[in-house]
């Protein structure tokens, strides 16, 4: 049912000729201020069960419109038949079956129903259905606009005045596909075009100056006698008779493909289109598509429960995107939760969970990734920024665990220093990149790929206690958040006892390195293929020439912190070594070599994750000002992205610009589910493609809003435009938690008022 509803379009209508969503300016940005705010989220889908054999394509989940009715009750005409929502099923109401395929459904104000169906128009009250026979069928639209009821059929558009149903008549075609009254106006939205009928006299609004397209799918009007106008080509908004504005993807407008369009109990405009749900506010356009929000992106009617909750009905099945008031702060307790509940796994290590069931969290089992020492890091540093500004027990326990897990991927091993990318239980029979051999033709044709390609046959290795499995060839990406969480566990979780442990483990690590000349050898005696940070690779071999600059942040990073948690002044030596000596002071003035081929965000948080410590512990002020000068190369190409891990790196230790208003709104619109879906945004109009000749991949010019895209981390192009797993695994929520209690500790954000 179109309904007619107060709004703030006036204002509305100045923003459709113009960008959509200001500028948000933050040169004046000291501080995140934690105000409540709306989080969309949704439950499970509604579906009908389809009986074995059964063709989809004929079920009760290819709905073709909803109503809500005054209880809240969810109708719903499919092609199955008129249905009802009872919990998250659709079932044929007791006592009250229209069979065969429906069209259109309509609730009334005294809690009864029109159906419209192939057969004619019935009337559902009291679990009793009667056959209205003023209309003959298929009766394809119901609506109730303004005091006025309407029904259509190929025959021609009805209007029911007492008991009887009158053909309205007019020099439209008898295809209806919409109609609303505004005022005194009637439009009429036919296979001929869009009609207005006023004063007896009919005008056909049609040409460039009146209509964006013949084709016009949906209407609906506003308590300020605007009439919006949902066409094959984007929405026209008329007043008194006149095209007032025009929206298409020019305006922020998703897609073109408008199949019907709702204003909500708040005045927010709903779009439905063959490619997801549109939602705009005044100001900005937010676009709900993929299994994240929608159980198909063909959106065929769209209504609203008394709380202003969406219902969204789609090709297969229905879903309700809902609000709930939430806080930084209730959103990070939140995503606790989730880690809690899924992503935490023996011996204590952090990381994604797989999905038995593409979708379905109730199916998730442990997996093991190459990062998962990597981002046992990142949720211990979480905690212990937590437990630094809360004084939360959990916080301190989560974060000891994590640090115990961290510890294990090093004496597992049984050498004095290497560092396990990961382990599993020796009962696991799945796991990432099993062992395996080579052919001296498969080794060549890897070596032919990649003249750094390392041979490693055996990745995984049982444990001395034969309990474990763990793997090795480990990177330099794991080495480096192994080091970035360490000091911070260091400072503020651990106790004496536990600071000797930090330091000694820090020292085995960072020896071992060095005693192997700035590679970290594995139980091979060579280098694993990634974990070089020597002066002779670095500086000498063209094949290192692209990590010379964030290798060498990374090896000062590794022994700052070894000085600081061992108290050990050889390191402060080798320091000295390489920023003079080998010229690692010219080399990381340049942390990250890029170009219009060559781009990798990889290299953008392991820097991310070097600043903090060399910028606390280094007290020289020479270094200082090199590694400032280093961190402001690092963060210029990247502060157009938003990121709260880099902005809020950046303004913790520079104290200039980090965007931090946009960066919260980033932390705002991560969505609250995890699953890491396919999302497409290649097909939306409003979206420019461009390319990236090394990576391969299509990217968006314009950053998208978290919830439109695909899940990610902060080492992912968040550029992508198409990106995902289908669902196959749940993402840990370290990525978020991390910025976030780091920004409380620096004090980047208030916490909310109690």
């Amino acid at each position: 049912m179109k309904r007619i509803f107060g709004s703030l379009w006036v204002v509305l209508l100045a923003a459709t000729f113009t960008a959509v969503a200001p500028a948000i300016t933050n040169a004046a940005d000291k501080k995140i201020v934690d105000k409540p705010f709306l989080q969309d989220y949704r439950g499970p889908f509604i579906k009908a069960a389809v009986p074995k054999g059964q063709d989809v394509r004929k079920s009760g989940n290819n709905i073709r419109a909803i109503a809500v009715d005054t209880n809240d009750t969810i109708w719903a005409a499919t092609a199955d038949g008129f249905m009802q929502v009872q919990g998250d099923q659709l079932v044929s109401p007791n006592g009250a079956t229209v069979d065969g395929s429906t069209y259109a459904v309509l609730a009334n104000p005294d809690g009864s129903l029109w159906v419209g169906a192939w057969n004619g128009l019935f009337r559902v009250a009291d679990g009793q259905v009667t056959h209205d026979t003023g209309i003959e069928g298929p009766v394809t639209l119901l609506r109730r606009t303004g005091k006025r009821l309407f029904a259509a059929t190929p025959r021609g558009l009805f209007e029911k005045t007492g008991d009887t149903w009158k053909k309205v008549e007019g020099p439209w075609a008898t295809n209806i596909y919409d109609v609303v009254v505004a005022g005194d106006d009637l439009y009429i939205a036919a296979w001929s075009g869009l009609y207005r009928q006023s004063a007896g006299e009919t005008q056909w609004l049609q040409g460039k100056e009146q209509a964006l397209s013949r084709r016009v799918n949906s209407l609906a009007a506003d308590r300020n006698g605007h009439v919006w106008i949902g066409s094959a080509a984007g929405i026209d908004i008329y007043r008194d008779g006149r095209r007032v504005a025009a929206i298409t993807p020019e305006q922020g407008l998703p897609s073109t493909s408008i199949q019907c369009l709702n204003l909500g109990h708040d005045g927010r405009l709903w779009v439905g289109t063959a490619i997801g749900a549109a939602r705009f506010d005044g100001k900005s356009w937010s676009f709900r598509h993929s299994l994240r929000w929608l159980p198909n992106d063909n959106v065929r009617d769209i209504e609203f429960l008394k709380d202003g909750s969406a219902v969204i009905a789609t090709a297969d099945g229905i879903s309700i995107i809902r609000q709930r008031e939430m806080t930084l702060e209730s959103k990070a307790d939140f995503f606790d939760k989730l880690v809690r509940a899924r992503h935490v796994r023996a011996p204590g290590l952090m990381e994604r969970c797989r999905l038995a069931v593409a979708g379905d969290i109730s199916t998730f089992e442990a997996m093991d990734t190459d990062n998962d020492g990597m981002y046992t890091g990142l949720y211990m540093a979480a905690e212990s920024y937590r437990y630094a500004v809360t004084k939360a027990a959990d916080a301190k326990a989560n974060a000891t665990e994590a640090f115990r897990a961290m510890e294990f991927l090093q004496t597992v091993t049984g050498t004095p220093g290497f560092v396990a990318r990961t382990v599993i239980p020796v009962e696991w029979n799945r796991m990432a990149d099993g062992n395996r051999t080579y052919t001296d033709e498969e080794a060549a044709d890897h070596f032919a790929r990649e003249a750094r390609w390392k041979k490693v046959e055996n990745r995984w290795r049982k444990s001395d206690d034969g309990k474990w499995l763990w793997k090795g060839d480990t990177s330099s990406d794991e080495i480096t958040g192994h080091f970035f969480s360490y000091p911070i566990y260091y400072d503020l979780v651990a106790d004496d006892a536990e600071k000797k442990r930090v330091a000694a483990l820090v020292g085995r690590i960072m020896d071992h390195i060095i005693e192997g000349g700035y590679v970290l050898r594995d139980i091979d005696g060579e280098a694993t293929r990634w974990g070089v940070w020597s002066p002779e690779k670095l500086n000498n071999d063209p094949n290192w020439w692209l990590e010379r600059g964030v290798n060498s942040v990374e090896a000062l990073t590794y022994l700052t912190i070894a000085k600081h948690v061992t108290g050990d002044e050889k390191y402060d030596r080798e320091i000295d070594r390489l920023l003079y000596k080998e010229h690692y002071a010219e080399n990381i003035l340049k942390p990250l070599r890029t170009g219009n081929d060559y781009f990798t965000y990889i290299g953008y948080q392991l820097l991310a994750f070097c600043y903090p410590a060399l910028l606390t512990y280094e007290q020289d002020p020479a270094r200082r000002v090199l590694y400032r000068e280093s961190m402001e190369a690092w963060f210029a190409p990247v502060r157009r992205d938003d990121s709260p891990l880099f902005g809020f790196v950046y303004a913790a230790f520079s104290g200039g610009d980090a965007k931090l208003s946009a960066c919260a709104e980033l932390l705002r619109d991560v969505p609250l589910d995890q699953i890491q879906y396919t999302i497409h945004n290649s097909q939306r109009e409003d979206v420019e493609v461009v390319g990236i000749p090394v990576e391969g991949r299509r990217q968006t010019r314009r950053l998208l809003p978290p919830s439109e895209r695909a899940v990610f981390r902060w080492d992912r192009n968040v550029y992508f435009v198409d990106h995902g797993a289908g669902g196959r695994w749940e993402g840990s929520t370290a990525f978020w938690l991390m910025p976030y209690w780091m920004g409380r500790y620096y004090d980047l954000i208030t916490p909310p008022e109690k």
